[in-house]
This record gives C-alpha cells, structure tokens and sequence, in this order.
C-alpha cells in the first residue's frame, strides 16, 4: 500500500470512523459469503488494523445458501455467535421491524451517507431508520463472449429477447469443444436459482401470487417461462447445471467454457479480470431478456450488506468495521490496490461519476442503467400484493422459496418434468401460504 493511501485511511480513521476509539481491544467475528468482493476484503484488511488497532477481525466466510441458514438462526434466537453479519435486501427490512438489527442512523458526516444510491438506501430503510450499510449492489445482465458470437455470425442486441437469447445460445454451442452456449443457476435456494428463475418469470408477465395470495404457477406465463428455461439449460448448458450456483458459473465463464452468462451484474468486474478469465478481452454485454410482447426486462435490485445484530456485546467495533468496509475510502484502497475494475460496485453515486472508473469499467454504465431501471415495488406487469424483483419480500419466502427451488432443480437434473415440478411448486406453496393465513 502506498504511503499516501495509508495516510488517507489513517485520517479518514480519526475523523470519520471516531467510533473505534471506544473498542480497544476488542474481536468481533464477522460472517460473509464467499463471493469473491468479500474474499478480497479480506486480503485488504491491514489497512482496517492500522486504522483500528484495538480491533481484531474474526472470519466465518460460508456459501450463500449455508450463510443465509447460519445467520438466520442466530439472529432469531439472539444467539450472538456473530458481530457482524452480511445480509441482503431481502432481510434488511424483515429483520429490522423486528429489532432484530442495530439502527446505523449516526454515522459520522464524513461517511456521506447521501452518496448511497437511493434504491439501495430505500431498500435498507425501515421507519426512517438505516439498519444496514451495502456493500456491493446490483442488478442482473447478459455476459457474452464477443469472439463467438463473431465466429457464428450473430448479433445480440443491447436489449435482446428470449427467442434471440435461444438462437445465440444454439449457435455458440459447442459441445465437443466443451464449450456450452448458454450458463444459468441451478442450484437449488430461494436466493440462488429462484433469484434468476423469478426475474426470468417476471420477463415472460408472470408472478408469484394473484392480489389475493394464490400461487399462480398453474398459469401459462409460469409454464412458458420455466420450460424455456430447462429447454435451454438441457440443450446449450453445461452438464451437471443443476449443482451450479453463481460462483460455479462464474469459474466455467471465466474458462471459456460458457457462450453466454446471464447474471449479477457485479459478476462483470470478475470475468474481465485478465489475471482469473481467460476470455477478459472478449466480453459484450446486455440487458436482462424479455419474452417479445412483454414490456419487462426481468431486471433485480439486491445488495449485500453489513448488519450488526442487536445480539452482539461489541457494538461500537462492529459499527467501526461496518463504516470502513463500506466507505468511499475501502472503495479508493481496493482501486489502488486492485484497480478501479475490481471498486465495489452499485452503491455510491460517486463512483459512477469517477473517470478512472468509467474508463476500467466498460460495463459500468449498463450497471448503473439496470439498477435504475428496477422496479421492486411492481416485479410484474401484472397487479402484485408484494414487492421485490427477484424474491417476494414476505418473512415466509425463504423458506417456501427455497423448496420450490428444489423441485425446479429437481427438474433440471431429469428427475421430473416442468410440468410435474410446477404442480409440486403449487402444491407445497398453497400449503405454505395456507398456514401462514394468507390464503383459505
């Protein structure tokens, strides 16, 4: 690290993060996802230590679907086993109503909290208060290896629709060369396969419930969107697609092995890294599909967080971690360190508004139109009783969510077909929403 950057985070420390200087010696234990923006906090963390050298850094960095298990645990049953903990914009607000979280609403003026991109302020936002500071934020778009798509003699278009999706899919694949021309999640989870299969539902006009808290995966937007989805997975994907989640799909992206990756849009920084991706010169970007006729690109709006527990007996250290791993000053160490390619994306304003960003992030601009143009509030074309773009922002969705992520896994590995996988999906949530008192 340069001795300009240490001087910089040493004084943003004093001033900024003042809070530290009542949590000497101190260990908070902080629980993370290991995608890889998380990883590599955690090799930048000297600057942390010499800034707060009265607090040390425990790591517990867990898969997305066994962290979401371990936190959720803990934090309803006040256990403390955590400090610090990442979560995303579907538990914020949940947990926040039910003080399960420590309100963030004093943070120091230097931390400029009106820098944070308003969708993702709003969306950790519960009665006024802020209970939790983003990390990363995102939407989803379509990766795509520009050297195939030259070699089939195609053109997918900045704002492609499924059928296109399908034909390009079709012409990139390669399967002698172990080259698949479309990857998408299959791992079962309300927050991995669910995430893309919803956003894809809401791109063909479909939704989770009716105004009236039925299930409607009895109806033929549900029908068309899901068998367009194992149609293209067990033609143009990978083998054994169903075990793969975001990071799977992103290792197979960055080997050359996937002619298309539609996903989250932080995932662009990493398939561009030239020292982890083979294929970093040779990546085009679009919008998240449509079905044609369909006036919705399907387009998320998520952000991983970090939140301190109300459970925890090391508030003012966590709150010192949480300032700094979300600062504008993290954002300049990771730029010097790892180049602005690698900055946290989706939740400053001042990033987008950066030059040297702008210039290392050729994916930049498509992010930020994503991301504004989300809208959690109405996923569908149709009329919904709930809100969020990729999951139903309700407490029971995690779990309901999840088992119909199984069966629609279930599908995918040939275990069912879409048919039988839908009526299971209405079954089991009916039965759900049933006992929750939504529905009779």
């Amino acid at each position: 690290m340069t001795l300009t950057l240490r001087a910089l985070m040493g004084a943003c420390a004093v001033g900024a993060l003042a809070t530290a200087a009542s949590a000497q010696d101190t260990t908070i234990t902080v629980a993370t996802v290991n995608n890889g923006d998380m990883i590599r906090m955690q090799g930048l963390m000297d600057a942390f230590h010499e800034a707060h050298p009265g607090i040390e850094v425990e790591w517990v960095t867990l898969e997305e679907n066994v962290l979401r298990s371990r936190v959720t645990q803990d934090v309803a049953a006040g256990g403390g086993q955590f400090d610090v903990m990442t979560i995303g914009t579907y538990e914020v607000p949940i947990w926040g109503e039910r003080g399960w979280l420590t309100a963030l609403d004093d943070l120091p003026e230097e931390y400029d909290v009106d820098d944070l991109m308003p969708a993702i302020r709003g969306a950790l936002t519960v009665d006024g208060g802020l209970y939790a500071l983003p990390f990363y934020g995102e939407s989803a778009m379509v990766m795509y290896r520009t050297d195939l798509a030259e070699a089939a003699g195609l053109e997918i278009p900045d704002e492609p629709t499924w059928a296109q999706i399908k034909d390009a899919a079709a012409a990139m694949t390669d399967k002698d060369a172990g080259v698949y021309g479309i990857c998408l999640r299959g791992k079962p989870g309300w927050g991995e396969n669910m995430a893309f299969i919803t956003a894809m539902a809401n791109s063909y006009g479909a939704r989770w419930f009716d105004m009236d808290w039925n299930p409607e995966f009895d109806s033929e937007p549900w029908q068309a969107a899901f068998g367009d989805y194992l149609d293209l997975m067990t033609n143009y994907g990978p083998p054994g697609a169903s075990s793969n989640g975001f990071n799977e799909n992103l290792s197979l992206f960055q080997q050359g092995k996937c002619g298309m990756w539609i996903d989250a849009t932080v995932a662009a920084g990493f398939v561009t890294d030239p020292e982890e991706s083979t294929v970093a010169d040779s990546v085009g970007y679009a919008v998240f599909p449509n079905k044609e006729g369909v006036d919705n690109h399907g387009n998320w709006l998520w952000a991983w967080n970090l939140a301190i527990p109300t459970s925890t007996d090391a508030p003012e250290a966590a709150k010192a971690f949480v300032t700094w791993a979300t600062s504008k000053e993290y954002t300049q160490l990771v730029a010097e360190e790892e180049g602005w390619r690698a900055a946290p994306p989706g939740t400053r304003q001042s990033l987008y508004e950066t030059p040297e960003y702008q210039e290392a992030a050729p994916f930049a601009a498509m992010t930020l139109d994503a991301m504004n143009a989300a809208t959690p509030d109405s996923p569908s074309v149709q009329e919904v009783p709930y809100a969020g773009a990729q999951f139903v922002a309700i407490p029971e969705f995690q779990g309901i969510g999840t088992a119909v992520g199984q069966q629609f896994s279930a599908a995918l590995a040939g275990q069912m077909d879409a048919e039988q996988a839908l009526s299971n999906a209405q079954q089991l949530t009916e039965r759900e929403m049933m006992k929750a008192g939504y529905i009779e």
